[in-house]
Formats: C-alpha cells, structure tokens, sequence
C-alpha cells in the first residue's frame, strides 16, 4: 500500500475543527460554533441538535470527496440519510438513533452511485483485506481513540473513515479528531483495535 496520502480530503463532523477539542473536553456548547452554517444546516438549533451525530456522514462526504473534488454539504447529506431511514428519533424524548448502516447503505447506492457493504462482524484482517482491495471502511471505534495513548474506554459507537494501511499501520481520517493529528491519523493497527467495534461499511 502506498503511504498516507495527505491529499486526502479531511471532513470534520463540526464547522469548526479548531473548537472540537472545546466541544469534547471543556463542555462548550455546539450552539456556539461561529461557523455553524458552513455545514448546510438550516438553522442553529439544528445544527446543534445533530451535529454531534454526524461522523459517519463526515465520513461519507470525505469519499465522495475524494472521488470527484465535489460533495454535498453535510446536512444536505444528513437530509438524504434520513429520508432512508438511517437515522430515526425517538417521538417521546427526541433521542437520536443512527447511523443504522443498512439503509445508510441503500442511501449511498441509491443516491451516490458508490457500493456499500455492511460488515456487521470485521476482524482486523479482514479490514486489511478490504483495504488491499481498493476500499474505504467506514469503521466503527470509540470515540476516545482521539487520545490513543490512553487506555481505551470501550469500543465502537463512532465511526472513522480508514482510507488505507502501510504494513501494519493504518491510516484514518476521524471527523472528530481534536487536533490536526488526530484528524489525519495513523495507528498500528493493535492499537486501533484496542478501541475497534469490530464492525463496519466498506465503499468502493
């Protein structure tokens, strides 16, 4: 595999990547991202409502980046999703659920022309392995793999895009990531592990 290509596009989750650190560790409120509409959102109390569950359409927007130079915006992205079904919203406390991979899936196809695979079970040879075969894994971690050197508090429940490996390291673009580093990554991948779901969508 060749090395990280930096000129892989990086999408974060949030307008403003330089405030994520603030979001995550010092309890700012979403609300008060200057750059909220940047995103597409309509409004600011949308953005704020949902921003913090949009790591898996950051994702998909850095492939179809990466693809043509061109994508929607993320919350014209979000809208598709969820005309799929890949986001659903409790009626009685509003508690977002998603992303729910197979009609994310359907949405990419459909809509996108890119195929998506569910891997409701992914080992870490079998990430390699998609890899090798020209894919993006859109692989679920803890959130927390941001601050790897720490001992991870879990596993799985946020979603990285994995854009490639070189020997056993494995690079990934986190829409969450906290500081430049974190955002355009690279972990060996015991280390990735320690924080991986073992579960993913690949797309081609």
């Amino acid at each position: 595999m060749p090395d990280l290509d930096l000129s892989f596009p990086t999408v974060t989750q949030y307008a403003s990547p330089d405030l994520i650190a603030a979001f995550a560790y010092q309890g700012r409120d979403h609300a008060a991202d200057p750059r909220w509409s940047e995103s597409g959102a309509p409004d600011l109390d949308t953005y704020r409502r949902w921003c913090g569950h949009m790591c898996g359409i950051a994702c998909l927007r850095m492939a179809l980046l990466a693809r043509t130079g061109d994508a929607p915006t993320l919350f014209a992205l979000l809208d598709g999703a969820r005309k799929y079904g890949a986001y659903t919203e409790d009626t009685d406390t509003g508690a977002i659920r998603g992303l729910i991979y197979a009609p994310f899936a359907q949405y990419v196809h459909d809509v996108h022309r890119l195929h998506a695979e569910v891997h409701p079970t992914l080992t870490a040879p079998d990430l390699l392995a998609l890899l090798d075969s020209g894919r993006l894994v859109m692989a679920s971690v803890h959130k927390e793999i941001r601050r790897p050197e720490n001992p991870a508090p879990g596993k799985g429940g946020h979603l990285v895009l994995v854009t490639g490996h070189q020997g056993d390291t494995l690079h990934f673009r986190n829409p969450s990531g906290h500081t430049e580093q974190t955002r355009t990554a690279s972990l060996p991948t015991a280390e990735f592990t320690e924080f991986f779901g073992g579960r993913g969508v690949s797309l081609i």
